[in-house]
């Protein structure tokens, strides 16, 4: 059973869409809520692995119903298309690799504050970039 479970898991990502979702109603027992692919495969393989595994024992569940519970979590997202604090940002540019961490009010790049990605992109390049279609959080010309 549980080697059958790996191979599913497997072949998910060889799936055709309209395949996917008849998996997804067979495994889960809903219809698929959205059309993004790689959040159908990773949420598939998840279910797949919990009904052949098991799932978390219920003192983990109760314990991470405690901590949702207690902890408040607005105000992690300095704007609303900024990635959650801690994540980085990697862009590679002019054959230097460039790094970029989200924090509490902005970004840090080498060691200094910067309000937008913008600024971060004009200190790289030189040139006026709109930061997060520089970093590939948007498609350019696109306005969030």
């Amino acid at each position: 059973m549980k080697t059958n479970a790996l191979a599913q898991v497997a072949e998910l990502n060889a799936m055709p869409m309209p395949q996917l979702k008849e998996r997804w109603k067979a495994v889960i027992g809903t219809e698929p809520p959205v059309q993004n692919r790689a959040h159908m495969v990773k949420r598939l393989a998840y279910r797949i692995q919990e009904l052949a595994f098991g799932g978390l024992p219920e003192e983990t569940k109760e314990r991470l119903r405690e901590i949702a519970e207690s902890h408040t979590f607005e105000a992690k997202r300095p704007g609303k298309s900024t990635p959650i604090i801690g994540t980085r940002l990697i862009r590679e540019y002019n054959g230097e690799r460039h790094e970029v961490t989200v924090v509490h009010n902005g970004y840090e790049y080498r060691g200094r504050h910067f309000k937008s990605l913008s600024g971060i992109a004009r200190v790289m390049t030189g040139t006026h970039w709109n930061g997060p279609a520089f970093f590939g959080l948007r498609k350019p010309g696109k306005v969030a």
